[in-house]
């Protein structure tokens, strides 16, 4: 395997990447730091199981498993395909678990978000949960600048562990959507996505502008303390991040009408820290065709989205140091 320095990936990215690309093998980063982040190109059913098996090294999701994904806003269609994710959503005996918006879309009612996750063909490979159908719980964090409490949907209580299945994308908002906020926005319910986006100012759903005057640095570091909640309440143990780095569109799967993506897919990543997988992403992007990545680079570097990472780091909820394996034969 080849070892390279961050550092030096960030000169030489491009060249790493097609030599993973090449032999299915390679190293980014110093192999003596950091968490594992395996690497397969190979966007399948089969591709997806295999990184996730060699994540795991045979261990084992303990009781009753949450998969949380993206249900798609009705009229997007970059969110993850459930004939790509099925085999492992199955594997684990898993439910995909959901909150509703904070927005008045067509997710925002529990009758309508099922409506979605079944049009979207999710209620057809596993049971399908609503989160904060019956409204929400309280997670602490006392770390937290912006957030001290996390709300998220009451039923976070009904599972052992979850599976942060994320779709990598960009966001309007967020700069980027990846593994951190797949666990805290995703998983908080409509009132505590209100709080995060507000950096604690408010939970009422009856104004979603006021979510665009928050300061962008207080919004990105509440997402990463509401992550930590998540983390501190199951443990660093009862969570798992997989992230597709497919249909990688500039707009999130929250989009209705989503810009067309303009990158090539990368593969399916996957590790037991998501300051890590994230930040393997984000250097992934900057690793590939500088053409096709300009916009996603652009919307990314506008909304200072990696100061996610850098908080996220300095609260202890991962690393943003690792080591980048390819698993391909």
């Amino acid at each position: 395997m080849n070892n390279i320095s961050r550092r030096n990936f960030m000169k030489s990215g491009a060249i790493a990447l097609a030599t993973i690309a090449m032999t299915g093998h390679g190293v980014f980063s110093n192999a003596d730091e950091g968490a594992p982040v395996y690497l397969t190109r190979d966007i399948s059913s089969k591709g997806l199981t295999k990184v996730y098996d060699r994540l795991m090294q045979g261990g084992k999701l303990p009781g009753k498993v949450a998969v949380k994904l993206h249900s798609g806003e009705p009229g997007g269609h970059n969110y993850p395909n459930p004939s790509l994710i099925k085999d492992l959503v199955q594997s684990v005996n898993g439910t995909i678990v959901e909150c509703n918006t904070a927005y008045k879309g067509k997710r925002f009612s529990t009758v309508d978000h099922m409506k979605a996750l079944q049009d979207h063909g999710f209620a057809h490979i596993a049971p399908v949960d609503i989160m904060d159908e019956n409204g929400s719980m309280a997670l602490p964090f006392a770390k937290g600048k912006h957030i001290r409490e996390n709300y998220v949907g009451a039923h976070f209580v009904n599972y052992d562990s979850f599976l942060i299945l994320s779709h990598f994308k960009g966001h309007a908002m967020g700069g980027f959507g990846g593994a951190i906020k797949n666990m805290s926005i995703g998983i908080a319910s409509s009132e505590g996505k209100m709080w995060i986006h507000t950096a604690g100012a408010t939970r009422s759903t009856d104004n979603f502008a006021k979510c665009f005057s928050t300061d962008q640095d207080m919004f990105l570091e509440s997402m990463a303390e509401a992550a930590g909640s998540v983390i501190n309440k199951l443990g660093k143990d009862r969570i798992v991040y997989v992230s597709l780095m497919n249909n990688l569109s500039i707009d999130c799967d929250c989009d209705s009408n989503p810009a067309p993506p303009e990158l090539d897919d990368i593969g399916i990543l996957a590790s037991m820290d998501p300051v890590a997988l994230d930040r393997a992403c984000v250097d992934l992007i900057y690793a590939a065709d500088k053409d096709k990545s300009a916009s996603l680079r652009h919307r990314m570097e506008e909304k200072h989205a990696t100061h996610t990472l850098d908080h996220a780091e300095a609260l202890g909820i991962g690393s943003q140091q690792y080591t980048l394996i390819g698993i391909d034969a």
